[in-house]
């Protein structure tokens, strides 16, 4: 499984006083990219939900952060599966800035719930296939 890649600018928005990402907008970030990801899979998370009522939950991420991103950086964010699961996936995901140091690095488990109780969902056999080609 190769990794999945988007570019991100940093905006003012997403920085403190000081000027540098604020730590809780990597989560933001780290969610962009996995949004982008599923989609370059063709998974419509829209219809998911509203076809098969079934959605993914962020249930763990565990964050180390290394180097400051700062207000106009362009940032690599990737998306890795580490484990496919029957009802969740664990995922690496990283910040990387210009010149390739890692910003922030993540290790996000993702779990498919119903949404109209939150109960556990198996992934769908074609949707386990795509993520692991």
């Amino acid at each position: 499984m190769s990794p999945f890649h988007i570019q991100v600018r940093v905006y003012y928005e997403d920085t403190d006083l000081g000027g540098v990402v604020y730590y809780a907008n990597y989560l933001r970030f780290f969610e962009r990219a996995r949004s982008e990801w599923l989609r370059s899979l063709g998974v419509n998370q829209q219809r998911m939900a509203a076809v098969q009522g079934v959605g993914f939950v962020v249930v763990r991420a565990e964050i180390d952060f290394r180097a400051a991103a700062r207000l106009d950086d362009l940032l690599t964010v990737s998306v890795k599966p580490a484990e496919v699961k029957r009802a969740y996936l664990w995922l690496d995901q990283e910040v990387r800035l210009e010149d390739g140091r890692p910003c922030a690095a993540a290790r996000i488990q993702v779990a498919c719930v119903r949404h109209k109780d939150m109960k556990p969902q198996p992934l769908s056999e074609e949707l386990t296939a795509r993520i692991s080609a």
